[in-house]
């Protein structure tokens, strides 16, 4: 799902919303979320799940052009971890 396709969902669930505040809404929620991960922190969704990061270690790599071996740097990527009510309404299928 798209970030227009949600707010298209949103806006026909409820059509007493102006579409443009459904837009801010939406941007402003995954901008703090965004936000809150760059700063290092954790983000729960009850029912959903949680959004923290994951250290990965620095590493050797290869090119796979030219076969030289590079180090690849430290870096820290976002990880989800799906809530217990999210994996059961999946598993449920």
């Amino acid at each position: 799902m798209t970030h227009n396709e949600i707010i298209q969902n949103l806006s026909q669930s409820f059509p007493q919303f102006p579409l443009k505040d459904i837009d801010l809404t939406v941007r402003v929620i995954l901008d703090k979320l965004s936000h809150t991960l760059a700063q290092g922190g954790r983000v729960e969704i009850r029912g959903f799940g949680s959004f923290a990061l994951n250290h990965r270690p620095p590493r050797k790599g290869r090119n796979p052009k030219t076969g030289a071996t590079v180090m690849i740097p430290a870096k820290y990527v976002p990880h989800f971890k799906p809530g217990k009510e999210l994996r059961e309404r999946v598993d449920y299928r």
